[in-house]
């Protein structure tokens, strides 16, 4: 996985989500927002305080994490 640092998370910023740049911004809201139909410039008019690559970065982590497998461990 590529470096993602532009996605940080914090126990105390948003309840431990992952943000954008620490902001009170979580990648969430960013692509929820794309999936709602937005476009990456209405996000950013939205949020002037994000760039172009903040968005792209939410979508890149939202990818990865979405392509996560969860293994169930049995008790033994």
């Amino acid at each position: 996985m590529e470096q993602l640092e532009r996605i940080t998370q914090q126990p105390g910023v948003m309840g431990g989500k992952a943000c954008i740049r620490g902001q009170r911004v979580t990648v969430g809201m960013v692509v929820a927002q794309i999936g709602a139909g937005r476009t990456v410039d209405e996000v950013l008019g939205d949020y002037p305080y994000l760039e172009h690559e903040d968005v792209m970065q939410a979508l890149r982590y939202a990818a990865w994490r979405a392509e996560e497998r969860e293994v169930l461990l049995h008790p033994a």
